[in-house]
């Protein structure tokens, strides 16, 4: 992949956004504002009204904007490579050749700013809005929640709501109390807001990208975070602007089945009993989920391919998948 230069305006704005807001906060936290280099990595589909949204949010209204932003387009057909060049320059756009779902898309993002040399990936969905303070804040944790050798947590995910303010159940992990202050401790969490440590990444891999859609993120952190510490910071806010806060899978139920039976059966991001809790937890989810459905009987045809394809063979590797990641431009 090409490298491209980044828009000396944007250089410009990110580095007057920073020094703007770093006098208010203390000596350390002033440091790692100065030092740390933050990659955002968006990754999208056919949403180019909703990928502009995130788009604005995360260039003009970040009181401490990310150092670079990385879009990933996954083959769209609405014209999104062309609005993202001509409307935002400053951005690296990174267009596959085809779809890989989000998996696929994080999977090339986030190798893509690992190139690039970040500290840390900001990772989120296209239609992720964060708030003004959403990455000083994931910041300010991650220093605040340095171990006793200095290293910052693997990861540190948002708060999410939705477009009412209610804390969105399809992204609120998990927690349990933490030391750190205005945190808590999560086991995982989702793509949509958080704050990944590079290191904890270059360490423990790359997301699955034949996972292609549901519970990628769930792997992924899940692996970062075993023996590592993993934060949520509630002044961190973001909004996931799903069009309700739950829903019928339908079809794609296959994938939740298909990636929940890969993640238990092959994945390493587990220990023993944890596996027993989490696919206890996961039994139940599906009978809510079948009991709550419309078309249970297209939910009960996904859960037997998903099984079956689950059990059939695993995931392929990264490079299998993702044969050629596309070009990256502005």
């Amino acid at each position: 992949m090409r490298p491209v230069g980044r828009n000396a305006s944007y250089a410009t704005f990110a580095g007057f956004m920073r020094a703007s807001y770093s006098h208010r906060l203390g000596d350390n936290v002033r440091c790692q504002l100065k030092d740390a280099q933050i990659a955002a990595v968006v990754v999208t589909h056919d949403r180019r009204d909703l990928l502009t949204e995130a788009l604005t949010a995360l260039l003009y209204g970040q009181t401490r904007p990310p150092d670079t932003i990385v879009v990933v387009d996954n083959a769209s057909s609405d014209g999104t490579p062309h609005l993202v060049r001509e409307r935002f320059p400053a951005v690296r756009l990174l267009e596959l050749p085809r779809n890989t779902g989000g998996a696929g898309g994080f999977a090339a993002g986030i190798a893509h700013a690992l190139d690039l040399g970040a500290d840390a990936l900001w990772l989120m969905d296209d239609d992720t809005v964060p708030e003004p303070h959403a990455l000083a804040a994931l910041l300010a944790a991650r220093d605040r929640g340095r171990d006793e050798r200095g290293r910052p947590p693997a990861l540190v995910a948002s708060r999410v709501v939705w477009t009412d303010g209610r804390d969105h159940p399809m992204n609120t992990p998990r927690s349990r109390p933490s030391a750190v202050p205005g945190c808590a401790r999560i086991r995982s969490a989702s793509f949509v807001s958080v704050l990944v440590d590079a290191e904890a990444v270059r360490e423990r891999g790359l997301p699955i990208a034949d996972y292609f859609l549901w519970n990628d993120d769930f792997e992924f952190t899940l692996r970062l975070l075993r023996g590592r510490a993993g934060l949520l910071c509630r002044d961190s806010v973001v909004v996931h602007r799903t069009a309700s806060p739950a829903f019928d899978p339908g079809r794609r139920f296959f994938y939740e089945v298909r990636n929940k039976v890969w993640l238990f059966t092959r994945s390493r991001c587990l220990r023993p009993g944890e596996r027993l809790l989490y696919a206890g937890a996961t039994a139940r989810r599906w009978a809510r989920t079948l009991a709550g459905s419309a078309d249970r009987a297209a939910l009960l045809r996904a859960l037997g391919r998903g099984l079956w394809a689950g059990l059939r063979s695993g995931p392929r590797p990264n490079e299998a998948v993702l044969t050629y990641r596309g070009s990256a431009s502005r």
